[in-house]
């Protein structure tokens, strides 16, 4: 029996990333909505105003979680705010035709609260335009919340309060505890799964399985199929190896 090697909590392992966040109201209201649940890892993609932590808006809206906005980082891409993560989600209202395993926010939270091995992220788009298809591609789940149909439209902190109050509940839950039946190897990281897909995209090109003129939808079928697995770090060292293989026999 392999037994987790830490036990942290999902309030110490859990981000909340907001991309490209168009209002200051939003970013203070999402920290609120954050601290209420326990949490306070916030960071920021991109936002429309550099200085969107210190607007008085974005004070006004975090109404007693000022120091979650203090203490919130602003970075440049995705792949930055994910460094370090292991496992991420994407909320979105819309699914997509290649997209990773959705999940309901209550399943979702119940996975996270369960898997001590995971260094995990939320992640929230823009209040317009929400998330890419290429950003989606770089999370491991997509979220959707079961809002009724003829009106599902949720602002962005509502949004993030319902997954937090979710995630919330999944870990003080004394239902929900964690299979230790099993061996578990450490999970891979996202930055190492994309140099995987890197890696065995050039090796399917080198034998000619993958056009890169005509791609079609092989490399995000793929990242669909590894997306359900949850990826070990041996695991992914393996793929990486029979890549390697394949180049050099080219």
């Amino acid at each position: 029996m392999n037994l987790p090697k830490t036990s942290i909590p999902l309030f110490k392992r859990l981000r909340f990333i907001l991309v490209e966040t168009s209002r200051s109201g939003n970013v203070g209201a999402a920290a609120r909505a954050m601290k209420t649940m326990g949490f306070n890892e916030l960071i920021l993609v991109n936002p429309r105003f550099p200085d969107v932590l210190n607007d008085p808006e974005a004070i006004a809206f975090a109404s007693g979680a000022q120091d979650v906005l203090e203490h919130a980082r602003i970075v440049g891409s995705l792949e930055e705010a994910l460094e370090g993560c292991n496992f991420a989600a994407a909320l979105s209202a819309r699914l997509r035709e290649f997209s990773p395993p959705v999940f309901a926010p209550r399943a979702l939270a119940g996975h996270l609260a369960q898997s001590y091995e995971l260094n995990a992220a939320l992640v929230f788009g823009n209040e317009r335009f929400g998330l890419s298809n290429t950003d989606v591609a770089k999370c491991n789940a997509l979220v959707s919340i079961p809002a009724d149909q003829e009106y599902s439209s949720l602002n962005l902190a509502q949004a993030l309060q319902v997954l937090a109050y979710e995630c919330r509940m999944a870990a003080i839950d004394g239902e929900t505890v964690a299979s230790n039946i099993g061996f578990r190897g450490d999970a891979a990281s996202l930055e190492q799964i994309e140099g995987m897909y890197g890696h065995l995209e050039k090796a399917l090109i080198a034998i000619d399985f993958l056009d890169p003129d005509n791609p079609k939808k092989l490399m995000p079928r793929l990242r669909r199929l590894f997306a359900r697995t949850q990826l070990e770090e041996e695991e992914v060292n393996i793929l990486r190896g029979i890549a390697k293989q394949i180049l050099q026999k080219r």
